[in-house]
């Protein structure tokens, strides 16, 4: 069976409608990115350098790299409770072990010596992410073209590099944890496929299975949907689900750039499966329980056995990769310090990472994570 367009135009012998929203290639969080600015950043000894920091690769990253972006740009002061602040009201979790009264991006960059502004939308430096899918976010730091690259895979897998070039390249700040679904649409949902096996899916994505009435459901042809190849979510989950990140993927009868196009291609077609990130699952598109081995993973984070623990399979690492250069020997500046910072505290954590739907790293993982950042100033 071949598989369709990139855009989804059918080309196979199945029947059905798929309608795709108009998705940018570029989503920017407070600033435009134009030619991606000065992304040569500063060096290792201060804070000198004020420039537009960049980050562009992984629709599974970008909820947390733009929401944290967003926030940055804002720079909320202690009186905003509800984003930031010590009023009396404020609701943001872990502001208060941070113990301070400065504006948010103020107080992550002057941990690394950067002056504050203490204007509200005025950081000391400004930051922006775009949009894209993990192999494109891994080329454009490997080349030079934006500070960070966001991806749900290993750059490894995403560039054909080995383990020994990555170390000496790049710098890989894991920010948080995705449990990896597989969705199916809400009619195969609501007719009772609601658990599969491991063999199934697998079966399913490899053109063995075709039919619903095969693993329980209707007398209904699977419509079986994936990433674009080159996205982390694909990497990810032929390495995870089918053991290898070259595997064959026969079944797929059409592919979509990223998580968001993705969840509109379930919520719009009868019959479906796919996989995806977390952050993107609905009413419409139903995260399903897999049982591996005999251990079945509930899409439930109070369940025994859930996807939102780091023993389920298919649970994966969110990366954000720096570059190893002559002007940064430890492949992370200082603005990429502050701002990667932001993310691994209590505070990051539950607003970046737990708020999108994604898994909170253990403190343990946080403090090897911080490990890796220049020391603050």
């Amino acid at each position: 069976m071949s598989e369709a367009n990139a855009d989804g135009t059918r080309v196979t012998r199945r029947k059905f409608l798929v309608t795709s929203g108009a998705i940018g290639a570029a989503g920017l969080a407070g600033c435009s990115s134009g030619d991606g600015g000065d992304s040569s950043g500063g060096d290792d000894s201060g804070g000198s350098s004020s420039s537009l920091l960049t980050a562009e690769g992984s629709s599974t990253v970008y909820p947390i790299s733009n929401k944290g972006s967003s926030y940055w740009n804002a720079n909320a002061p202690p009186s905003d409770g509800e984003y930031w602040g010590s009023n009396d009201e404020s609701t943001v979790p872990g502001w208060d072990e941070l113990d301070t009264d400065q504006n948010l991006a103020d107080y992550f960059a002057g941990l690394y010596g950067f002056e504050p502004t203490n204007q509200r939308s005025d950081p000391p430096y400004p930051t922006t992410v775009s949009l894209s899918h993990s192999g494109t976010g891994c080329k454009a730091v490997r080349d030079g073209l934006v500070d960070i690259g966001n991806s749900s895979g290993p750059i490894t897998a995403e560039l054909g590099i080995s383990e020994e070039e990555a170390s000496e390249q790049y710098v890989d700040h894991v920010v948080g944890r995705d449990g990896q679904p597989v969705v199916v649409s809400s009619d195969i949902y609501d007719a009772g496929v609601t658990q599969l096996t491991g063999e199934q899916i697998r079966a399913i994505y490899q053109d063995e299975i075709t039919n619903w009435s095969e693993v329980g459901g209707p007398d209904q042809e699977i419509f079986v949907i994936g990433r674009a190849e080159g996205s982390g979510t694909d990497t990810a989950f032929r390495l995870n689900m089918l053991g290898d990140a070259e595997a064959s993927m026969s079944g797929v009868d059409s592919r979509f750039g990223q998580n968001q196009q993705v969840a509109e291609a379930v919520s719009n077609n009868d019959g479906a499966i796919a996989y995806m990130a977390l952050a993107f699952t609905s009413d419409t598109v139903q995260p399903i329980a897999i049982d591996f081995d005999g251990t079945v993973y509930e899409p439930d984070k109070d369940a025994e056995n859930t996807i939102f623990d780091s023993a389920y399979p298919l649970n994966r690492d969110l990366h954000m990769y720096t570059l190893i250069t002559e002007d940064t020997p430890s492949g992370t500046d200082m603005r990429e310090g502050a701002f990667l910072n932001m993310f691994l505290t209590t505070f990051g954590q539950q607003v970046f990472v737990e708020q999108n739907n994604y898994i909170p790293l253990p403190t343990k993982d946080i403090e090897a994570e911080s490990g890796k950042l220049p020391d603050q100033a």
